[in-house]
């Protein structure tokens, strides 16, 4: 006796070859056109600062507005050097990125692979709420406590100058605190995510041959986890240079060089602080300025794409 077996074409948990094919294909054309909808959003973006950004190198001058030192757009003779405004934007960040990264990574760490589950438990929730917190409102935190404390600061130190300009503790050392704080929570969950996603069979080897635990954290974990660390350091840079609420409340906004007890403005505190009322040529450097941060944000990322990819190749 034969028993008929009914053959199908395939077998599938959602149905048949020709179902599974139509769900492939509309999965396949909407991340094709997720892509590019992403990268028309950024040549977008590109394109508009291009055209707003250019008309003021031309008609007031290269050399004038990016060399320039004096900002003043509403005089009789207006000038719109904003190189205090770059140098302050490239000094704030680079403070801002070696004070904060080293915590945020050495944080990572003791919740990845030191820290009891229970303490775990209470300062992961804590760094996510850390994140969670508006930009405005740590400006306002450090506008009501941290100002005061570096102006007590500011009169120990030059309470015998003649020249200085006190600033009432708005200054560029309470802008980088700011931003030091502010970029902790992106550093410590990337960092931790990438530290967590490294092969346990890596640790286990590395204490099979005899290493502590510390030393297996500093020569063997982080290593291997340096792609997500390095890309939560790209991620608190960019949110370092772009923030803008939070340092217009506590820099004190005037355009000086970027010393840690001068009143200083940054980029975006620029933009924030006289967009609102410009006009004419004014406007147009104003659009410059964010042209200048576009690009100083875009050569970041791509300088550290390419370190990635040297390290990648290299292994």
């Amino acid at each position: 006796m034969r028993l008929k077996v009914k053959e199908q074409d395939s077998f599938s948990i959602i149905g048949s070859r020709r179902t599974v094919s139509i769900v492939e294909k509309t999965a396949q054309g909407i991340f094709t056109l997720c892509g590019f909808l992403a990268i028309l959003a950024v040549a977008s973006i590109t394109i508009y600062m291009l055209i707003n950004g250019t008309p003021a190198l031309f008609h007031v001058g290269i050399k004038e507005i990016l060399f320039g030192t004096v900002w003043k757009p509403a005089s009789a003779e207006p000038s719109f050097g904003i190189l205090y405004v770059i140098l302050t934007s490239i000094v704030g960040t680079t403070l801002a990125v070696f004070l904060g990264v080293p915590i945020g990574l050495l944080t990572a760490v003791f919740l990845a692979e030191t820290a009891p589950k229970r303490l775990a438990a209470v300062v992961k929730p804590a760094v996510e709420l850390l994140a969670g917190i508006p930009s405005v409102i740590y400006g306002l935190l450090g506008l009501m406590v941290l100002n005061p404390l570096m102006y007590k600061l500011e009169l120990a130190i030059f309470k015998n100058s003649q020249t200085h300009q006190f600033t009432g503790g708005a200054n560029l050392l309470s802008a980088v605190l700011v931003l030091a704080i502010m970029i902790l929570p992106t550093v410590i969950n990337i960092s931790e995510a990438a530290l967590r996603a490294v092969q346990p069979q890596i640790k286990s080897a590395s204490l099979a041959l005899g290493a502590s635990h510390i030393q297996t954290i500093f020569k063997v974990i982080i290593p291997a986890a340096r792609s997500g660390i390095i890309t939560a350091i790209v991620l608190g840079v960019g949110r370092a240079i772009g923030e803008a609420m939070a340092i217009t409340l506590v820099s004190g906004s005037s355009v000086n060089v970027p010393l840690p007890f001068n009143s200083v403005r940054f980029l975006t505190t620029a933009i924030v602080s006289e967009m609102g009322y410009a006009a004419g040529t004014h406007r147009q450097v104003l659009f410059t300025i964010g042209l200048v941060l576009f690009l100083f944000i875009m050569v970041i990322n791509i300088s550290l794409t390419k370190i990635l990819k040297k390290e990648d190749k290299g292994q």
